[in-house]
Parts: structure tokens; sequence; C-alpha cells
């Protein structure tokens, strides 16, 4: 009977099989093509989830009744408002425990949705409408709101002013994520704060005043 002698790996098998394997690209949720960090999301209606897709995918779905209306692709463009300013007033109308949140319409259910990041992600409450009314909805950049796909990103800042720019729903809980991350303690911690503050920075640079973009 013959044998077999049983090599044993070799050190840099060992450690090929230790490493982690490599993350695998993103793809399109619809033709299955990968796609790249940078890329489109729609929002699916009915679940009330973000959906990756590739550039082609997220063009087919802002086709008017595209999918019958349950996929939307979300927007890329941020705006501001310079001539309507809110206070600390409008703030404490609005009723947020914290210095940020954003607010989007649920086309689904009718209805307003306001949350506010933290350690657990992103925490949801319904605001009253007349408060909203009071505080936001008679602005420019309220009767701009897409249903479900934007948001009014909304800061307080240390001089009771309040900062509020129109962005695509996907860059409100990309920050969700970014804070839940490097989370710590009560308040978010120092990281926490500057990671506030870098992202707002980014978003600024990016809005555009409204007065500067076509009314929808």
């Amino acid at each position: 009977m013959s044998t077999r002698r049983l090599t044993r790996p070799g050190t840099a098998l060992l450690r090929r099989l230790r490493e982690p394997a490599p993350p695998q690209p993103e793809r399109c949720a619809f033709c299955g093509s990968a796609v790249p960090v940078d890329h489109r999301h729609l929002v699916d209606t009915e679940e009330q989830a973000l959906t990756c897709v590739c550039t082609a995918c997220s063009l087919l779905f802002q086709q008017p009744g595209a999918a019958g209306g349950r996929y939307r692709t979300v927007p890329d463009r941020y705006l501001t408002d310079p001539d309507h300013r809110l206070g600390d007033r409008e703030w404490t109308a609005l009723g947020v425990p914290v210095g940020t949140a954003f607010v989007f319409r649920n086309s689904r259910h009718d209805r307003l949705v306001l949350l506010y990041p933290g350690p657990g992600g992103a925490t949801e409450s319904e605001p009253d409408e007349a408060a909203w009314q009071e505080a936001l909805g008679g602005g420019r950049l309220a009767a701009e709101l897409r249903p479900d796909v934007e948001a009014l990103l909304l800061r307080r800042t240390a001089a009771d002013e309040v900062r509020c720019f129109l962005v695509p729903i996907d860059a409100c809980y990309e920050l969700v994520g970014r804070l839940r991350r490097c989370w710590k303690g009560f308040d978010g911690g120092q990281e926490a704060r500057a990671e506030l503050d870098a992202f707002f920075t980014r978003v600024a640079d990016r809005a555009r005043p409204l007065r500067a973009e076509a009314v929808s």
C-alpha cells in the first residue's frame, strides 16, 4: 500500500487564510452591474428603503410612472435659501430635542417624518403639522421639497441660529451612519462633533442658492 506524506501549509498560505476576504463590489439591484463608490440610489416607497443602482437604471426610474411609481431616483441637488432665516423660536416649535435633524414627507402615508441621528442610528418622530407650517412650511425650500427622495437638513448652531439645506435623502442617512460609527458618550464626543462640522461644510459648499435654481 502506498502512502502519501502530508505537507504542512507554508507561512504565506497560512497568512492568506487568516486574512479577511476582500470586500465584494456593490452592485446595481436591478441589472447586477458593479457600481462605483459614489453611485446613485432609489427609494423603494413601499418598503421605505434605499436601493443601490447604476447610472443607467437611475435614469430609467427618473421617468414619470416607472415601475408604477414604487421606485424613485434620489436627486443630487443641494439647495439653500439665503432669504429664509430660522431662529430659536422656530426650532422650539419643531420640538427637536437635539442639535441636528432632518425632515421629509412620506408619500405613502402622506405625513411628515422627522429624524435625528444618535448612537443607535436615526430616531424617528412625527412633527406636528401646525408647528411644521410655522417653522418651515411657508418657506421656498419646503415648497421645493420632493416627497420620499429629498429632506430638509437642519442644524442648530451655538448662536441659536438654524442652518437649513434641501439635500438628497441618502445624504442624511450617510450622516447618520458616519455619526453612529464615531459616537461616544451622551453627546457624541469630540470626534462626532468634528465629523458633523466637516459634513455640514461639505453640504454648504455644494448647496446653491434657491434663486439660482429653476423651480421644479
